[in-house]
């Protein structure tokens, strides 16, 4: 026991810790001035929708920061890890409700704005919208990292510079821009890549923020309730992380599946074409679970396909489609 003391007190020393007072202060928008704190949020939420959509729009990585630092909806998610810690109910419910309509209204501007892309194909070669519409695990070990980070930063007083830090770490608003813009273009596959990655980053946020506002004790703080159920709640968020999890570690290991195979099946098809002159191939382009080898020949002529089909058979699995495009609409199954 004194060993944890010890250690928590090193995380969060008694000197630099805030009180639960403080943070609630800091994280709940209907305590204290309300009015001021909506205000300010709807405000500065819509000015960060409308620059993150504007950054997503000109793929512009450094606009989409300056929408990050400014966004203000880190400051309801952790609000729901607060009151979880504390017991309070209501805390957690005005902060869900204030989540939901900061969500709406940055889909709702990322819908308007979608009128001013030319073609759905052009989101798919920006970046902005790439990086954000198939996340994966390592996003969500990112996300729990910063929400450490964020949890230290409200607990210590020596820790609040880190905040814009934080915030630029955490991917929220710019996701939220995507869903909007993707699904006012009717690309709702990728919508819904976006909208999980915002919603792994909330729970991430929510569990390590919990953990830190359970580390700095507030849940024994005076005003923190004695007879909530907190298990209850504990075990609500945990199976949301799992539901969140799973799909983020199914598409990591797709990925990087797919990944290898395209290195073997490129190499396959070089070392099949080494004695053709004139002959290249280009690359491998995935749909769905169908490989396609794009080359070329001098006279339009592949070799047999034998060695091909042997060398394919053994770096990929046989449910795995692969064909050979030489071009003009001309494609050759090889498995």
């Amino acid at each position: 026991m004194a060993t944890l003391s010890e250690m928590m007190q090193a995380l969060i020393p008694a000197t630099q810790r805030q009180t639960a007072a403080e943070v609630t202060e800091a994280l709940d928008l209907g305590s204290g001035d309300r009015a001021g704190k909506r205000s300010g949020f709807l405000i500065m939420l819509t000015l960060a929708g409308i620059i993150a959509i504007a950054g997503v729009l000109t793929d512009s990585t450094a606009t989409v920061i300056g929408a990050m630092i400014i966004a203000p909806l880190g400051t309801p998610i952790l609000g729901i890890g607060l009151g979880i810690v504390r017991g309070h109910l209501s805390l957690v419910v005005r902060s869900i409700l204030w989540v939901l309509l900061g969500v709406a209204i940055v889909i709702v501007l990322g819908l308007a704005f979608s009128v001013f892309v030319s073609t759905p194909e052009s989101l798919e070669t920006n970046s902005q919208v790439v990086g954000r519409t198939s996340p994966s695990f390592m996003d969500l070990v990112a996300a729990l990292a910063t929400g450490f980070a964020g949890g230290f930063a409200m607990c210590r007083k020596d820790l609040s510079a880190i905040l814009p830090g934080v915030a630029i770490a955490i991917s929220l608003v710019p996701p939220l821009g995507v869903v909007g813009v993707c699904a006012g273009q009717g690309l709702w596959t990728d919508a819904v890549g976006a909208l999980w990655l915002f919603l792994s980053n909330v729970v991430a946020l929510v569990i390590a923020g919990s953990i830190v506002f359970t580390l700095a004790g507030y849940a024994r703080d005076p005003g923190s309730s004695r007879v909530a159920n907190r298990r209850r709640a504990y075990t609500i968020v945990t199976l949301l992380a799992v539901v969140i999890t799973i799909p983020l570690v199914v598409n990591s290991v797709v990925s990087v599946a797919l990944a290898r195979w395209s290195v073997g099946i490129q190499d396959a098809a070089t070392q099949w074409l080494d004695d053709e002159e004139g002959a290249r191939v280009y690359g491998v382009d995935w749909s769905g679970a169908t490989a396609t080898i794009e080359v070329t020949t001098e006279d339009g002529e592949t070799p047999p396909l034998d060695e091909l089909q042997k060398a394919v058979a053994a770096v990929v699995p046989s449910f795995v489609g692969v064909v050979v495009d030489v071009g003009q609409s001309v494609e050759i199954p090889v498995q």
